[in-house]
């Protein structure tokens, strides 16, 4: 039966399409190439999204579009590699695909520390081995980029649980700075213990002032725009409870003013 539809359509109801990750190369007004990144950890997303997610960013920045799909697990990163039959004549789309053969296990830490991108990644494919993160934690704690706790937020958020509480484990028994929500259970302990042993006044500040950094850094890792304002109220706080607390909202606050309310 052949019939004759309205010519109007869209695509209403419609939701938001989050990426994990997106890149652009080119000049805002002139983009030339986009880059959509996914850390799968299992194979319970559709790969026909994947096609969704390729076709979307094309219509909105009108530019050609790669889809970067990373897993830890080497049976998932087959199953993503497939190429997608969209189901439009002519239209089937393939993923590049990153997978645990591809990224190397990483335990010097001079190498972690030349290459703390790849590190990252390193951790959270290879990280059940604790030489890796303990590489990795090593090169974190010695290295001058101002990016580090940024390579910290990612290799967390990208490992797998037992990997996360490695992590954990091994970041707490180092000298590096509590940058991390992930660890401000820790960093509460640190306090606890502060007030425990009754510490000098200037240790007291010496704590504050870190907390203060470590919710600043926090934000600006979850690429937060921090107004002076704020800037000023989080570094002039002395109350170690209320960094604390400020600390504990960074990790999942939507806008700044949440942080406050």
């Amino acid at each position: 039966m052949i019939q004759i539809e309205k010519t109007t359509f869209n695509t209403r109801p419609s939701d938001d399409i989050e990426a994990d990750l997106v890149l652009t190369m080119g000049p805002p007004q002139a983009i030339a190439h986009a880059v959509i990144v996914e850390i799968q950890q299992d194979r319970s997303k559709d790969p026909r999204q994947l096609a969704r997610y390729a076709a979307s960013l094309w219509l909105m920045l009108k530019c050609d579009v790669t889809v970067l799909v990373i897993c830890p697990d080497r049976k998932d990163a087959i199953y993503y590699a497939e190429p997608i039959d969209s189901g439009l004549t002519g239209y089937r789309f393939q993923a590049w695909v990153l997978g645990p053969d591809a990224i190397p296990a990483i335990t010097d830490p001079q190498q972690a520390a030349d290459h703390l991108d790849l590190a990252a990644m390193s951790v959270m494919v290879h990280g059940r081995s604790r030489k890796v993160i303990e590489a990795f934690a090593t090169a974190l704690a010695d290295s001058p980029d101002d990016h580090a706790p940024k390579y910290y937020e990612y290799a967390f958020s990208m490992a797998a649980p037992e990997i996360q509480r490695l992590m954990e484990e091994i970041m707490t028994s180092t000298d590096w700075p509590v940058y991390s929500p992930f660890a401000r259970e820790h960093y509460g302990r640190g306090l606890e213990e502060g007030r425990t042993e009754g510490k000098a006044e200037g240790r007291t500040e010496g704590k504050a002032e870190e907390a203060a950094k470590s919710v600043l850094l926090v934000l600006t890792a979850r690429g937060l725009d921090v107004s002076e304002d704020a800037r000023v109220r989080i570094t002039s706080c002395t109350d170690l409870a209320q960094l604390e607390t400020w600390l504990t909202r960074a990790a999942t606050a939507q806008a700044l003013q949440d942080l406050f309310t």
